[in-house]
């Protein structure tokens, strides 16, 4: 089985995890980090140490694709794409929400379930998608503001039977949805974060079916633009 650096940054957790032999071999996280670039190559050395691995062995290195936070995943993605030129590995994306619904459908029994893993977009707002237990897409992410529609109504117009379904929502813009109206069978587990730990499985598959990006254009998917100012200063 291949060697996989996992690396996720598209939040205020910066996350590093090497998945090898099937499992996650190693993590290293820090849950509320205010410096992902200053952070980010030390967990990624101390993960490496544990793991028992050089970085020439590893098979390819797997980021974060967000949707995410525009600074966090600029370094996830500049640290991901030195490494795979340096090294020349293959570069592999996976995507933050999914990760998401991953780790929530995992801690589920085999019932019917809808899986909403939301981002903090800042304000009212969240980014969210929609998966069921098989992790098949049934929203793609998008941007919803708390304030103006309901999650539930939106879900249920798209879900006949959602009713009758579990409704997990995961990911640091849940605690923002507690104060809407969901259906009868929903719940917030709160420790089920973004983390590198959840992306083994999906960064395997799509490097088993060679889905490998472009290590010189790749983008990741940002929330928002960047919040870049102008000085008002006259130029000397």
């Amino acid at each position: 089985m291949p060697d996989i650096l996992l690396i996720e940054t598209a939040t205020e957790v910066c996350s590093v995890a090497v998945f090898s032999e099937n499992r996650i071999a190693a993590l290293r996280e820090n849950q509320n980090c205010s410096n992902h670039a200053a952070e980010l190559t030390l967990l990624t050395d101390e993960c490496m140490k544990e793991a028992s691995l050089s970085f020439a062995d590893l098979d390819a290195v797997a980021v974060s694709g967000g949707p995410g936070a525009y600074t966090s995943l600029r370094v996830g993605a500049s640290v991901a794409k030195g490494l795979c030129y340096a090294l020349d590995k293959p570069l592999v994306v996976f995507d933050t929400l999914l990760a998401l619904a991953a780790a929530a459908r995992k801690m589920q029994d085999n019932r019917k379930l809808l899986l909403l893993p939301a981002l903090d977009a800042r304000r009212q707002e969240v980014w969210m998608a929609l998966y069921n237990e098989k992790l098949e897409l049934l929203l793609p992410a998008r941007p919803f503001i708390l304030d103006e529609a309901s999650v539930w109504d939106y879900c249920t117009s798209v879900v006949p039977d959602a009713h009758e379904r579990r409704l997990v929502v995961v990911g640091n813009g849940s605690r923002k949805m507690q104060n809407q109206h969901f259906g009868e069978y929903s719940e917030f587990p709160d420790r089920i974060r973004c983390s590198a730990a959840h992306a083994g499985e999906i960064a395997l598959q799509s490097y088993l079916a060679g889905e490998f990006q472009d290590v010189a254009y790749y983008e990741p998917f940002y929330m928002k633009p960047p919040n870049i100012t102008v000085s008002k200063q006259a130029p000397l």
